[in-house]
């Protein structure tokens, strides 16, 4: 079967790339490049098995001739940034709600689609009562912009798989980690030691507290969910089985920087120790369904925070 993948020379599209492609797939990637790089794909350049459309999907036509023939899609183009100060609500609606439709009226127009695969977060539970979460936790009431639109996209790509009669999985990701990551807590710590080793600026009361994925696990949960899952619209958390705080995660990176008498410095945070405005303190997934299917997590959180900073300290 062939794929379309958006966003795939970002940094979980361009390891979703990989492994399709490992597993004898044919791959489409359509990315605009705003926040992806064909850097992330370089190891396919020449493969007849990867081609390239650099396009947005805000523009239909782009999108229809990029779905010609293929059989799935892999929608994890989005604006990525939970923080507001960093994303304005207009372009998370844009880049995260419109653009999401824009690529379903595309899926309706075209046809050929049997299976849509999106990848949604953990943000949409919002300040979740019951941790670990479950996928059946309600009422959603995400505390950010950013989880606000992946709510919403749910909901737009539940309604055209059941009226259009395409199969949808949606998997609600917790933080997902690794060497291709541009942005996250793990990324800012590693550039605030390169300017500065004697203070690392932590943002919160410190107490936070969530679960981070490694990217490898990640890309084997969504290929094993895809295809377990027997719904029409089947919904996946997708996690570590632990957490780790913000000053441990910060520990770490200073560690694989190999820096010497760093200080560690909490800002206190806003709303109760939070980093900024909607960030979620407590996030731990009940991912008991996924693994029911035979999917599990090689690493815990820590461990993939480490791999993660050593790669990046490596630049």
């Amino acid at each position: 079967m062939k794929a379309l993948v958006t966003g795939g020379a970002g940094f979980i599209g361009s390891s979703l790339v990989d492994c399709l492609i490992e597993r004898g797939g044919e791959v489409r990637v359509i990315d605009n490049l705003s926040a992806g790089s064909l850097d992330n794909l370089g190891r396919w350049e020449g493969d007849p098995r990867l081609s390239f459309v650099k396009g947005d999907l805000l523009d239909r036509g782009t999108v229809i001739d990029a779905l010609d023939g293929c059989d799935v899609l892999y929608h994890l183009a989005a604006n990525p940034e939970v923080r507001a100060s960093r994303a304005s609500p207009e372009e998370h609606f844009r880049q995260n709600v419109e653009a999401t439709h824009r690529l379903l009226e595309a899926v309706r127009v075209a046809g050929g689609v049997k299976l849509l695969v999106f990848a949604s977060s953990s943000t949409v539970y919002g300040e979740a009562d019951v941790v670990p979460t479950p996928e059946d936790y309600g009422l959603l009431k995400p505390i950010s912009h950013y989880g606000a639109s992946k709510l919403a996209a749910e909901a737009l790509v539940s309604a055209y798989a059941s009226i259009y009669g395409f199969r949808s999985v949606i998997f609600r990701l917790a933080n997902i980690v690794g060497p291709r990551s541009s942005h996250g807590v793990i990324y800012d710590f590693v550039n605030k030691l390169r300017g500065n080793q004697r203070e690392l600026e932590v943002l919160g009361d410190g107490s936070q507290s969530k679960s981070y994925l490694y990217v490898e696990d990640c890309v084997r949960g969504m290929l094993l969910g895809a295809e377990k899952a027997s719904e029409r619209v089947e919904v996946l958390n997708l996690g570590s089985g632990d957490r780790v705080s913000v000053v441990e995660i910060a520990g770490i990176v200073v560690e694989e920087m190999g820096v010497k008498g760093c200080e560690v410095h909490l800002t206190g945070g806003v709303d109760g120790g939070r980093g900024w405005a909607g960030d979620v303190k407590i996030m731990l997934l009940d991912c008991s369904r996924l693994r029911s299917m035979g999917w599990v997590s090689r690493l815990s959180s820590a461990e993939a925070v480490r791999m993660t900073a050593r790669a990046l300290a490596k630049g």
